[in-house]
């Protein structure tokens, strides 16, 4: 009753405003300066001490609110997007056009302006209607590289080592710790990978500029290009300044009237309120794959460190989130949005077999961001459906266990250590030496025994015969375009594609509401006694220096779509 009370309330609030925005009339172009990484979800909230060292990022699915209340408002021309770096993985970027798509769907202009281009901003460029380059303005270099670094000579040096027992060679993130150069396994991984986002990359562009195939490779080839070169080869539609928009969007002589989104939102007609009742679930694992509860970094570091300073997504709090999910009947769908490169696997069987009871009783959306790679993609194996951008990285089914070797670090500061132990294989993961060959071959079958169980998960959610999951397992890494052909995701889309989806199985109407689950998230990891970004450092090596059973995606140090 009280739900209802409440809706009436916005209904009567919302006819309110939006009679007052009429009175006021909005800018013909809304301007949106798009910079630096926009995350897929809206940010959790965060401690106000916190708010001191970061600002909150920016997301995808708030964007997309903002956009969608301008394709619903028939008084409004178009949209202005001022482009700055934005370093974001290929799948986000992809959803950012995405976004652009839902505009022109309602009839409105996309116009894209910048002082330079790059391969992310020109991906996203091409999918507007007009692309704009300030004068002086450079097209960079466009194309993909991808750098991968080992880790092992600088390593000895300072007298620390890794040793990891992997299911196959293809399962490469280790080898960032323990190889010099790359095998010949992860280089043909690599080349297939880098095929498949160049494939997006040149896709977009030829749709977007209406180019053939020879003339879309000859427009990435030809670059960098000047202003004036860009314009006399169609790479770009005007170069201008951005204070001559207006005159240049105008009609007739008349300069057209452009603001920024921030002045302007209170004249744009908001979206009618949604009625009580039935929702779709929304639930987030994003980050590395921990046992114990869900954590995030006290601050956020300019540069990523694998393993140390990113936020963890912990079974304890997945698992209540599924639970509760399951108890509460509004929720009528769940959809669950996977952003990880993998990390334990008794935390990603935790969280699989919650979700696998969530799927008995309701549908389930798996959606990816980024990635969903390794335990990442082990805990997406129960979803009835699961969705991804075309270049978001997908599959890595695979295993490993490592440890940390630190008896030369030791010797080098002459420090010196005994241990008194009882039990033949009490010692087998101690950090002063390497695995023997008995002890490799004991973690040997508890990786088999892991690697069973994970493949097994994937034949039964995806309803594949075990030897067609095993030629596509093995540690391998796709795309998830390319995933989609193996039979390892149903359809190629992001968010907002799966919230369809979720509603359509659930038989809700399409504008049913979406609500997140959460429950209390900790900050500092429980396992080191230190505090700060010490004891958080301290446990992102604990995961290896302890030999934990890993599902980890390789490390990639430069993402060809970054601002690098």
């Amino acid at each position: 009753m009280l739900s209802y009370v409440s809706y009436a309330l916005r209904y009567l609030w919302w006819l309110f405003s939006n009679f007052l925005r009429r009175l006021s009339k909005p800018p013909d172009y809304i301007v949106f300066v798009l910079a630096g990484k926009y995350t897929e979800l809206r940010p959790p909230g965060v401690p106000f001490w916190q708010r001191w060292f970061s600002s909150p990022q920016p997301s995808l699915q708030e964007l997309s609110d903002q956009f969608r209340m301008i394709a619903g408002d028939s008084r409004i021309r178009g949209v202005v997007l001022h482009l700055r770096p934005m370093p974001m993985h290929l799948a986000q970027l992809q959803t950012l056009r995405d976004l652009i798509k839902v505009l022109q769907a309602a009839g409105k202009r996309v116009v894209v302006w910048a002082y330079s281009y790059d391969n992310a901003l020109y991906y996203v460029a091409c999918q507007a209607d007009v692309i704009l380059l300030q004068n002086g303005g450079i097209i960079g270099p466009l194309g993909l590289r991808q750098s991968y670094l080992f880790l092992a000579d600088a390593l000895e040096r300072v007298g620390l080592s890794f040793d990891f027992v992997q299911v196959s060679p293809y399962k490469t993130a280790g080898d960032v710790f323990t190889r010099k150069r790359m095998s010949d396994e992860a280089r043909e991984m690599a080349n297939w990978l880098i095929d498949a986002r160049y494939e997006e990359l040149i896709q977009g562009v030829m749709e977007g500029r209406k180019l053939n195939r020879p003339s879309g490779e000859a427009l990435l080839d030809n670059s960098p290009y000047t202003d004036q070169q860009a314009l006399n080869a169609r790479v770009v539609d005007k170069v201008i300044s951005e204070e001559d928009l207006p005159a240049y969007l105008g009609k007739e002589g008349k300069p057209a009237h452009l603001a920024y989104w921030e002045a302007s939102r209170r004249s744009v007609l908001r979206p009618r309120p949604t009625r009580p009742g039935p929702y779709v679930a929304l639930i987030r694992i994003e980050g590395l794959i921990v046992d114990g509860k869900s954590q995030r970094p006290p601050v956020k570091l300019p540069l990523p460190i694998p393993l140390l300073f990113d936020e963890r997504a912990g079974d304890l709090s997945i698992v209540q989130q599924a639970r509760k999910a399951l108890k509460d009947r509004r929720a009528a769908a769940v959809v669950v949005f996977v952003d990880s490169g993998g990390g334990s696997a008794t935390a990603s069987e935790s969280m699989a077999a919650a979700l696998r009871k969530l799927a008995d009783k309701k549908p389930l959306i798996v959606v990816f961001g980024a990635q969903a790679a390794s335990g990442g993609y082990y805990v997406s194996t129960p979803a009835h459906w699961i969705m991804a951008q075309p270049a978001a990285v997908t599959g890595s089914i695979g295993v490993l266990i490592g440890k940390l070797i630190n008896a030369n670090l030791f010797n080098k500061v002459y420090a010196n250590r005994e241990t008194i132990s009882r039990g033949k294989h009490i010692t087998i993961l101690d950090a002063e030496r390497q695995f023997d060959d008995e002890e490799r071959k004991i973690i040997g079958e508890h990786i088999q025994r892991i690697y069973s169980v994970f493949v097994d998960r994937v034949c039964v959610g995806r309803k594949m015969p075990r030897e067609a999951v095993e030629k596509v397992a093995g540690g391998r890494v796709w795309t998830a375009r390319q995933a989609l052909t193996h039979g390892l995701i149903d359809e190629l889309g992001g968010l907002e594609k799966a919230l369809v989806k979720a509603r359509q199985l659930a038989g809700l109407p399409s504008d049913a509401p979406v609500r997140e689950v959460k429950v209390r998230r900790q900050l500092l990891a429980p396992i080191a006694q230190t505090t700060g970004l010490i004891g958080y450092a301290m446990e992102g090596l604990y995961l290896l220096r302890k030999a934990h059973a890993l599902c980890l995606s390789p490390i990639i140090w430069d993402n060809p779509f970054d601002d690098v």
